[in-house]
């Protein structure tokens, strides 16, 4: 059997290392991939685009990442990484003080910041999710705006032109928010337009913005880019991401905080 012929023999096995990985990993680079299948990078950028043109993975540069056109509902993501985000949670209530206005986006790790947040006082918290909104409305000298608009839900969280259009009437002084990934390139990303269009506004109204992420989504590539969310002052992670995603994010410009 030839080279060529033992190369594309090998290929299934290839495929199922590379998809094993990403499962793992979130992202893979085409340089090690070639260096641990001793093969050529020519034959990994081959293997890549058989299996994004099958809709496994996604093709980006120097490599590949998983896509997750949807998000999963919220209930089945509130106990997954919980200890990461209970970390995130009491990083960004360390940027709290009493007395500020403070947006809560909806998601689980924005739940684990209001959780951390409950020991504060006289806040007034701006929210679109109602399980942040329930949370908060029970703490003692905190005030709960819950911004209007249609229920979406999975999110269990208002969406929509309403939501948009509510968040404008607030002077905010910090915001935490959620986002679907951050991408290899270092830029948050967003799974539908709504939820970028709010997020990148609120990023541009706060006095500051911070984007709150899990470990989870370091790698991932979801469908859309968050405009302006270079605006943000940080993003708040429960460790750091590969050294890659870390330099492409400074380049951006938000700080990356890490909990000690």
């Amino acid at each position: 059997m030839s080279e060529s012929q033992n190369t594309r023999a090998l290929a299934p096995r290839r495929h199922g290392e590379i998809l094993r990985r990403l499962a793992a990993d979130g992202t893979v680079s085409i340089t090690a991939l070639a260096d641990f299948f001793d093969v050529s990078r020519q034959t990994i950028r081959r293997d890549l685009k058989h299996l994004a043109e099958r809709g496994q993975l996604d093709l980006v540069h120097g490599g590949a990442t998983l896509f997750e056109p949807t998000e999963a509902a919220f209930t089945e993501r509130r106990e997954e990484n919980a200890g990461a985000k209970n970390a995130i949670g009491r990083a960004a209530a360390d940027l709290v003080r009493d007395g500020m206005v403070v947006f809560l986006d909806s998601g689980t790790t924005t739940l684990a910041v209001a959780q951390a947040l409950t020991e504060r006082r006289n806040l007034t918290i701006c929210t679109t999710s109602l399980s942040i909104a329930l949370l908060m409305c029970r703490q003692p000298l905190v005030r709960v705006h819950m911004l209007g608009g249609e229920i979406d839900p999975v999110e269990e969280a208002a969406v929509g032109i309403d939501a948009l259009e509510a968040i404008s009437h607030f002077r905010v002084d910090v915001a935490f928010l959620g986002g679907g990934g951050l991408s290899p390139d270092g830029e948050v990303t967003d799974f539908t337009r709504s939820g970028a269009e709010q997020r990148s506004r609120m990023a541009a109204l706060a006095g500051k913005a911070y984007f709150v992420l899990d470990s989870s989504k370091f790698g991932r590539l979801t469908p859309l880019r968050i405009p302006r969310f270079e605006l943000a002052a940080g993003v708040i992670v429960d460790r750091r991401p590969p050294e890659a995603i870390c330099e492409a994010l400074e380049r951006k410009g938000p700080s990356l905080i890490v909990p000690t």
